[in-house]
Order: structure tokens, then C-alpha cells, then sequence
């Protein structure tokens, strides 16, 4: 090195020699200058400059031989020095290669020593005797990096060095003693992550997933029923009658048990009727004026059903019980549903055992609307509200439409149920 060196990182233009190695020093600090005394009681009166850290620059890398390799003592040419940055310089890899031999050494500041926690910040200091100053200089990454020997070929220095920001090497899993427990917890995602991006370990994946054996003949038997817990259905029918079938809801054996609200209506018009669901109420008047008795008696079929439905709903929940505690149900239609919507293991009706009758009360509701209902009563027979009860109407492929200013639910054909929406999470 010459004797006067400039120095690009500072801002000063004032040149120094290369510091000289002193004996024992001891700083006595004070506001500006600091006095150095060495072992003959010689002190030096210097100026401390502080030299803050630039983004045009790079300012100096420190680093240490782990093996205690000399390159001064070992070779008479100086060994050759690359130095590896990312862009936006948060990573920096020095590679020392002495020349002639088959072994390098290697330090970078994201990974082995370097990330372990950092208890202190280094910094370089530079004594000029000559002009009495003493600059201190920030170093790269506030650390002392450590290199490791290395046999040259085994990994690629250079590859490494330039990979993007986003990119992250494998941590020494013994250094989790010093890890906090969401760094540790971060650091099994990250593997998690690489592990699926492995093109060997997707061959190994599906090479498992072959082996394994498929039940073809349990899911060609899966009921669509169940799947969107809905009442029977045909979903390529050309008439609404067909998309639900009646048959399929009431059987034939059943309909004789159905009988309660066709036997009022050969009553006087002032019958009581306070123990029927609001719906059901404000249909009698259609059906006393309907001359078909064929029809009248198969709408005061599920009329009456619908009332058992929601009687059943009401004496299994907190909310109805009272008002449903006098009512009587038919043992055909007790056992039909115990069977549809209770669970024999609670005494409760799960929640999508209620999901289901409530789609059974729909469907019975647009049978006797002739598929065009207002369901502003029947909610209020549920306990729901209407904005609720529109999800179900959606679910069992029901458009809104508005007629006299009201809002009623319609039942297109072919049925087109709604898509299920998954909801995707954020990757870190």
C-alpha cells in the first residue's frame, strides 16, 4: 500500500498513512479529542471522526480465518478476494482463494455464525499519527464475518452469492437454541415451502399417491343429496314440478296421515286456526275457492306437512318449545322425522339436520305457490329472518324477482346451484 491512501468511503479529502500497530492503548474520552498513552508514557492528543454510512457506497467488510490461516505468511502472492452482493446489498459473501491450492475460504452474513443473535455492533477505526485523527468507519452489516474452509468445487461461491432477495439458504438446525419459538416456527414453513417446490419431492408425492388405493364404487353411490343437503332433486328437469318431484318428498303411504288441514277446510270459515304456522293460515282462503279437489286435497297435504315440519323444528329447540309442546304428530310422520333430521346420539338437532328441514319447508312452500312465493311469513314461522332465509332459496338454485312491490322467490329450470368460494390464505 502507498503511504498516502484516499480513502473513497469518507467525506474528508484529507490523506492519512496506513495506521500503525500501538502498544497497550488506552482512551481517555472527551467531547472532541481522545489521548492515547503507550508502555513509555508517549500520548497522543487525537481527533474522533465519525463517518456515517452512505447508500452510493460500500463501506468496509471485516472478516476473520476461523482456521487461523495467515495469507501473508503462507504465499508470497496475495490470495485473490471476490466479494458477492445482492441488489439491494441486504446479503454479502466474501470468497478468499490463495493461489494454488484446492481449498478456499468462504464467509457470507446471512448464514452459518452470522445468524445467530447479535449481542454488540463492530465498527472500524483508522488512526492517522500524522494529522492526530481518528476516523470510525460503520462496517457492512455491523458484523465481523467468519470464513470457514471450504474445498473448492463443492458448491458454487458465485451461484450462491447472486441469488435474488427473496431467496433463503437452509439455517443449521442446531442453532435453534438461540431461536425465539415464531422463528423456529417460521423457519419449519420455510423448509415446508422448499420441500414442495423440490421437483424429486413431487415425483416421491405422486409416486405415493399412485399406491394408493381408490374406492371408485363409494363415490359413484354418493348421494348428491347429501352433498348439498338438499330434499331429492333432478337437476336436468324442464319443469319445476319435475326438479323437486312431490313423490319423492311425501310418499304414498303418507298422504293419508296428511289430512288435518283438508278436514278444516270442510269446516265453517271461522274455525280455529291459531295453532297453524302463519303461512299455512294465509292459504286457506286459496284453497277453499279452488274447485279441483283433487289439487285442493294434495295443497292441504303439504300444508299440513309443512306444519308438522315446523312443529318438529320448534319442540326440538329452546326458543318454540311451548308452542309446539300441545301438537300431535302422526307416527308415520314422528318416525320420517326422527329419521331425516335428528341424530340418534343427541338429543339436539344438529346444524345441518336444521339446514336440511329448512330446505324441505322451501321446496313444500314453492309446490303450493305454483313455484312463485313470498316468503315473508313462512321466515317468521322459522324465527329467521328474510335475509337469512334467502340463503337457502340460493342454495336450492331460487332467483329473486320483484312483483307489486314484493320480493318473491322463483324456481328456474334447469336447476344451477350456487358455486362453493373457497377462501384463499395469504401467503407470507
Amino acid at each position: 500500500m502507498a503511504d498516502k491512501h484516499q480513502n473513497d468511503y469518507m467525506d474528508e479529502g484529507d490523506d492519512f498513512k496506513t495506521p500503525q500497530p500501538l502498544e497497550k492503548k488506552k482512551k481517555k474520552k472527551k467531547k472532541k479529542t481522545t489521548t492515547i498513552e503507550t508502555e513509555s508514557q508517549r500520548s497522543i492528543d487525537i481527533t474522533v471522526k465519525q463517518i456515517s454510512e452512505k447508500s452510493d457506497r460500500i463501506p468496509p467488510i471485516v472478516a476473520y480465518f476461523s482456521s487461523g490461516y495467515d495469507p501473508s505468511a503462507h504465499s508470497r502472492e496475495s490470495p485473490k478476494v471476490a466479494v458477492y452482493q445482492t441488489a439491494s446489498r441486504k446479503r454479502t459473501r466474501v470468497v478468499v482463494s490463495p493461489r494454488g491450492s484446492n481449498v478456499e475460504f468462504v464467509g457470507s452474513s446471512h448464514n452459518g455464525e452470522q445468524i445467530a443473535r447479535q449481542t454488540c455492533v463492530s465498527v472500524l477505526g483508522v488512526l492517522d499519527k500524522e494529522t492526530q485523527t481518528l476516523r470510525i468507519l460503520p462496517i457492512a452489516h455491523q458484523k465481523v464475518l467468519r470464513l470457514d474452509t471450504r474445498v473448492k468445487g463443492n458448491e458454487a461461491g458465485d451461484s450462491e452469492a447472486a441469488e435474488e432477495d427473496g431467496e433463503e439458504e437452509k439455517a443449521d438446525p442446531s442453532l435453534h437454541t438461540f431461536w425465539t419459538k415464531r422463528a423456529i416456527l417460521d423457519d419449519k414453513k420455510r423448509k415446508a415451502r422448499i420441500l414442495r417446490d423440490d421437483p424429486e419431492a413431487q415425483k416421491a408425492l405422486e409416486g405415493k399417491l399412485d399406491k394408493v388405493e381408490v374406492n371408485t364404487s363409494a363415490l359413484e353411490n354418493t348421494s348428491a343429496v347429501v352433498a348439498r343437503n338438499i330434499p331429492p332433486h333432478n337437476a336436468s328437469a324442464t319443469n319445476p314440478t319435475e326438479a323437486y318431484p312431490i313423490e319423492q318428498i311425501i310418499e304414498n303411504g303418507e298422504w293419508s296421515s296428511l289430512q288435518d288441514v283438508y278436514w278444516l277446510l270442510q269446516e265453517e270459515a271461522g274455525a280455529a286456526t291459531d295453532g297453524y304456522p302463519a303461512f299455512v293460515r294465509n292459504r286457506l282462503y286459496r284453497l277453499r275457492d279452488n274447485k279441483d279437489e283433487n289439487e285442493k286435497e294434495t295443497a292441504a297435504g303439504i300444508l299440513t306437512f309443512i306444519t308438522h315440519l315446523i312443529k318438529f323444528k320448534d319442540v326440538n329447540s329452546m326458543v318454540g318449545l311451548e308452542s309446539a309442546r300441545s301438537h300431535r304428530f302422526p307416527p308415520t310422520i314422528r318416525e320420517k322425522c326422527n329419521r331425516l333430521f335428528k341424530d340418534s346420539e343427541t338429543s339436539r338437532l344438529p346444524d345441518d339436520k336444521i339446514n336440511l328441514l329448512i330446505s324441505y319447508v322451501l321446496v313444500l312452500t314453492l309446490h303450493v305457490d305454483k313455484f312463485k312465493t313470498d316468503f315473508e311469513d313462512i321466515a317468521k314461522d322459522l324465527r329467521m329472518s328474510s335475509v337469512d332465509l334467502r340463503k337457502h332459496f340460493e342454495n336450492l338454485g331460487c332467483k329473486f324477482a320483484v312483483e307489486n312491490s314484493i320480493r318473491v322467490a322463483t324456481l328456474p329450470v334447469p336447476l344451477k346451484f350456487p358455486q362453493i368460494m373457497r377462501r384463499r390464505t395469504k401467503r407470507r
